[in-house]
């Protein structure tokens, strides 16, 4: 038995996907405009909850991919850690952690460490009603009485001025209620 190869979408094209799942269109509609079957494009939809994701940035702080590569260049240089991040400007302990974090001088790939920094930077972040058990018992009971997500938000601010653990965004609602 073979298996086919599984072809993803491209960037523009998942770009594309939120504008057409923001402007209306059905799933079958955007599944045959990208030639997918529409639980393809429900799976892609369903993983942010329904909402278009933030687009990506790096951090200004964070190393970008021509200094990683001046690290690596350093390193095949034989340079000294501190003249790395001398001629970089950075902290020589910045250098330190990015050079013991990906294998050591001897193992450092500016190419490798830069897409396990941008992947990591992803970290999954476990959603606010599945972290406070109050919160989310207090939502689904407003629920199951047809309150709107805005509803229930703006009820909980109220309802609790002062108790910031018992906030919750009318859109975290709609992803919980989404996934």
């Amino acid at each position: 038995m073979t298996q086919e190869k599984r072809v993803g979408l491209s960037a523009t094209q998942k770009a594309d996907l939120w504008c057409r799942w923001k402007a209306g269109q059905s799933l079958h509609e955007i599944g045959r405009a990208f030639g997918k079957e529409h639980a393809v494009i429900y799976f892609l939809l369903a993983r942010h909850g329904g909402i278009a994701p933030a687009v990506r940035r790096r951090s200004l702080l964070a190393l970008t991919l021509a200094e990683r590569e001046d690290i690596s260049r350093g390193i095949a240089g034989g340079w000294s850690i501190r003249e790395i991040a001398k001629r970089l400007e950075r902290a020589a302990s910045t250098v330190s952690r990015e050079v013991a974090r990906h294998g050591g001088r001897p193992q450092y790939r500016a190419s490798e460490a830069d897409h396990q920094a941008w992947e990591s930077a992803l970290r999954p972040k476990r959603c606010l009603l599945a972290l406070h058990g109050k919160l989310r018992e207090i939502v689904a009971s407003k629920l199951i009485l047809d309150w709107s997500p805005e509803q229930i938000s703006g009820w909980l601010k109220r309802q609790y001025p002062e108790d910031e653990t018992m906030r919750v965004s009318h859109e975290t609602i709609y992803r919980s209620l989404f996934i």
